[in-house]
């Protein structure tokens, strides 16, 4: 027995035989919606892992530009990246340790924080490996970016109209359907202007 409701393209009672969201129940459609492009998103991309090498690289290329304490380089890859390539602490302090190791950079205690410059030498590798794209900037890896971070902002639109439609009010849920409407006539416009 079909329980599916004219116009319902999922199916009917308990997502029906699709599987689908309940438009019956408009709340939990819209969270079901969410959840299941939320988890595309997520299942399509994850955190972008890139090479120790690409490590040793930024933070070459970073401090080519000038000194830096460890958690600034941290940030500076973060933002130059467009936000998909955060590197741990625990990648970025074994890196400069190695490198000052070679003799690449030194460290200097400033205002009880180590702050790193090249050396000579480190100058001259960084100068070397400028010849190449930053690894936030290779062609590969800037696609990467680019769909990464559009993966990430439609996972977290996702998130947020699930959480509205769990906890709004019907005002709120409506008010939420709106935006959202707005958004996906504002992102085919985008893709009508190119």
């Amino acid at each position: 027995m079909n329980t599916s409701m004219p116009g319902n393209p999922f199916g009917g009672s308990n997502g029906g035989p699709t599987g689908g969201p309940d438009f019956r129940r408009p709340a939990a459609a819209i969270f079901e919606v969410m959840d299941q492009l939320r988890s595309a998103f997520e299942q399509r991309t994850g955190p972008t892992r890139m090479a120790r090498g690409d490590v040793r690289t930024a933070v070459l290329s970073l401090l080519a530009e000038g000194p830096m304490h460890g958690y600034q380089i941290i940030h500076e890859i973060e933002e130059r990246s467009g936000g998909t390539w955060k590197p741990s602490a625990g990648s970025v302090y074994p890196t400069l340790q190695l490198l000052a190791d070679e003799g690449l950079i030194t460290a200097e205690e400033r205002g009880g924080r180590k702050t790193y410059s090249l050396t000579e030498a480190g100058q001259e590798t960084a100068d070397a490996a400028a010849e190449e794209p930053a690894p936030w900037e290779a062609s590969g890896s800037r696609t990467a970016f680019k769909h990464s971070a559009l993966a990430k902002s439609g996972a977290d639109l996702a998130g947020a109209a699930a959480q509205v439609a769990r906890t709004g009010t019907p005002d709120q849920i409506e008010k939420a359907a709106a935006v959202l409407d707005d958004a996906r006539r504002k992102l085919y416009a985008i893709l009508a202007d190119a």
